[in-house]
This record gives C-alpha cells, structure tokens and sequence, in this order.
C-alpha cells in the first residue's frame, strides 16, 4: 500500500516537475521573443532618426549654397535643392535601390547586378524583423539609403552654380542619381567585386562624397567659368552674398551628419554609435582649426569661409572609417582634411582655373579620396589595406569622371547647357523662375 502511494504522489510530483519546467521554458522563450521585439523596435527607431537627420542635411546644402553665391541666384539654387530630393527619392524607387542593392541578381559577375523595378517588402516578419537579423525593416532601409542617394547630386549642384540651365541641371540629377550613383554603390554596399578585396567606406566617404565630387569637376570644366570670374590672367573674387546663411548651413550639416554615420551603424549599438559620434566631431573640430590657421598663413587673414568648408572638410573625411579609427587618429584625419581644403581651393581656383562657387571640389572629391585612403592607414582593422582603398578609389574614378562628363557633353550638345550672357548678368532668380528671392529689396547686377 505505502509503495503504491509513494509510486502514486511520485509520478504526480514528477508531472507536476515538468509542467513547471515547461512554463518556464515557454515563459523564457517568450521573455526572449519580448527582448529581441523590444530590440528591433530600438534599432529601427533610431535608424528612422538617422533618416530624418540626413535629410535635414538637404536644408544644410540649401542654405550654405545660396549663402556662398549671390542673392540674384538663390531662388534657382533653393529650387534645385528641393527637385533633388524629389529626383532622389522618385528614381531610387522606380530602379536605384534594387540597381545598388541587387541581391543575388548579378549580371556581370560582382560588377553589375539589377534586382529588377519598383521597390517591394517581403511579407511578413521577413521584411520586419527578420528583414536585417532584427535591425531595421525593409522600408527602413530603403528610405535610409534613399536620403543618401540625392546627397550625391546636390554636391554638383554647388559646383555648377549661377550659369547653369536649370532644366539641363535636373536631367542630369536624374541619370547620375538613377543610375551612376547606383551602379558604382553596389560594388561595396550592394556586395559587390569591391567589397569582396575588403575595401571599405563606412557611410560613403567615396560612395557618395567623391561620386558627386567627380560629377562636380565634370560639370565645371564642360560649363567654364562664371563670367568675370577670370579676366586676362587674374581671378576675380566673387563672394557670396550671406556668410551667416552659410553658416548655417554647415551647422545643419553638422548635425545631419550624426545620422548620416551614426545611422550607418546600421543597428542603435550604444558602443558603436556612440563611437563614431565623437570621431565624426572631433574630426569636424580638428578641420576647423587647421582650415583657420592654413588660411591665416596662406591669406594672411583668417577666412570664415575657409573654416566652414574646413568643418566640413574633417567630417567628409572621417566619414570612410568612422567606426574603425581611433579617437587620436579621427582627429589627424580631421586636421590633415582641413589643412588640404584650404590649398585644394586656391589650386582649383587660381591655378587650374576651375571655377567652383562653394568648393564642393575640394570639400567632397579631395577630402573624400583623403578619407578613403586614410581608411588604410589609420584603420584598426588589419583587413583595411592602403592599396586596397586606392583600388577602389580609382574604379570610382574610372567610372564617375566619364560619365558625368559624358552626361553633361551629351547635355550641352542637344539642349543647351549654359544660360546666355544677359540671363546670367541678370540673373537666374528672374529669368528662370520669374521671381526674386529678397522682394522688396533693391538687387544690383554685381551682387
């Protein structure tokens, strides 16, 4: 009798064993589930930060554009601005993000790829939380990138400033940012033949800084200069009309520019993030400081206007190694950008002639080449080699240089690039938009 009982309670006792055991195991799978859900909600809010900061950066390219070039231009420079967002957004849909992003539809080997039209989530949790291993959606990602792939057009917006023809302008954003931007960004990001030597670009120090800047130097040798600019062998200063709205322009930069790397992180690692926000300032700061004094002993005067393009000088070049340099090195790469700003300008402008009314040339081509090779220098990474930097930085050479140029000859020979002498004496605020951008205010053709 005792054995049976003892059996009896025994066998309850071991059921009721395992069904506690069972509770706690669905209840930790379930604590498990509620953590990953709570981190994916993490990660891809701050990726949705991050977006939104980098599109505050088109307020920033808006406002130091037009603060560096004359009053008479600046509807037209704000009016390009806004259509570049819209260029942005609209092709990447329709072919870009599938162009530099082509999963496994690669064409031609690691160099082309096309995962086909339109952009499209996959349903349920594989295009959320499964979507990237819980850090973001596939929405997320495609208005993450989107906001980089206009950055690249407005770079030579800057450049080909106060001469160029609007509507030749906006058509060459359209083929550059639709398809050049795309198809040299898959390389790396879109795992490409780059990305398969170990070159790295953390957020683009070359994918998207140096891809606009070569569009840039492409535009202003096919347009020539502004007129005036340079008059039997002396150049001819033509200062913008608002240093402070440049100014704070840089500071909308500055700030986007914490979404613009921190966001490529691509998750809200707190260790991560939070490294790369002080190599990105203090690279920014280190830029200032060397612009100011480089300028002071070349002009012999502290120049603002050096120093904001130094500011912007250090966070283009640190943005290739962001997250893989050391806080000491963020700031020589800094420096070293700040101090080649400076030079980059006055050899681009009194030696070479070319005339570039904001310096995107030397901000975003020079100092993002810098960046990128400096990746094989500084980088902690024993991966990260200098050849191979250079490697990459000469395939996008290889390939952006030519086709903007090819874009914008092809431009100028079937519908006009240039606006005529009179259009641009005048203006291009009243003769390609019918208005001005300070009404009320009496314009004067020199200013």
């Amino acid at each position: 009798m005792f054995g049976k009982l003892l059996t009896k309670y025994a066998s309850s006792f071991i059921v009721l064993l395992l069904a506690v055991a069972m509770a706690m195991s669905l209840s930790s799978t379930a604590s498990a589930a509620t953590a990953d859900e709570a981190m994916f909600t993490v990660n891809n809010t701050w990726m949705l930060v991050a977006t939104i900061l980098v599109f505050i950066m088109h307020l920033g390219f808006a406002t130091l554009e037009s603060g560096l070039t004359r009053s008479k231009n600046t509807v037209n420079i704000i009016f390009k601005n806004v259509l570049i967002v819209a260029i942005g957004l609209l092709t990447y849909a329709i072919a870009g993000f599938n162009l530099m992003y082509p999963g496994d539809a690669w064409i031609l080997g690691k160099f082309f790829g096309f995962g086909g039209f339109g952009i499209s989530s996959p349903e349920g949790a594989a295009g959320l939380i499964d979507y990237a291993n819980g850090a973001y959606t596939y929405w997320t990602d495609f208005i993450f990138q989107a906001m980089f792939a206009a950055t690249a057009a407005t770079i030579v917006s800057g450049a080909v400033a106060e001469r160029i023809k609007l509507h030749s302008f906006l058509l060459f954003s359209v083929i550059f940012v639709g398809i050049v931007y795309p198809f040299v960004g898959s390389w790396k990001w879109g795992g490409g033949w780059l990305d398969a030597m170990n070159f790295y670009d953390f957020a683009g120090s070359t994918l998207v800084h140096s891809v606009g800047g070569w569009g840039a130097l492409a535009g202003v040798i096919v347009l020539g200069p502004r007129i005036g600019k340079y008059t039997n062998g002396a150049v001819k200063a033509i200062p913008g009309h608002s240093l402070p709205l440049a100014a704070i322009g840089v500071f909308l930069l500055w700030f986007g520019w914490f979404g613009f790397n921190g966001g490529s992180v691509l998750s809200a690692d707190p260790g991560a993030v939070s490294l790369v926000f002080v190599t990105t300032s203090l690279a920014a700061a280190a830029g200032i400081i060397t612009s100011m004094v480089t300028s002071e002993i070349i002009q012999k005067k502290p120049d603002l206007s050096m120093v904001l393009n130094g500011a912007l000088a250090g966070l283009v070049g640190i943005t290739a190694g962001a997250d893989t340099v050391s806080v000491l090195s963020a700031i020589i790469i800094g420096g070293i950008a700040g101090f080649l700003v400076v030079v980059a300008v006055i050899i681009f402008d009194s030696k070479l002639k070319l005339d570039d009314p904001v310096g995107a040339l030397s901000v975003h081509l020079v100092c993002g080449v810098w960046g990128t090779l400096a990746v094989g220098i500084f980088s902690i990474n024993p991966e990260h080699s200098f050849i191979t930097q250079l490697i990459g930085v000469m395939a996008y050479a290889a390939i952006c240089f030519p086709a903007a140029f090819l874009i914008f000859s092809i431009i100028k020979i079937t519908m006009g690039i240039r606006v005529t002498e009179e259009q641009e004496n005048r203006g291009l605020d009243i003769c390609e938009h019918g208005m001005e951008s300070y009404g009320g205010f009496q314009v004067f053709t020199n200013q």
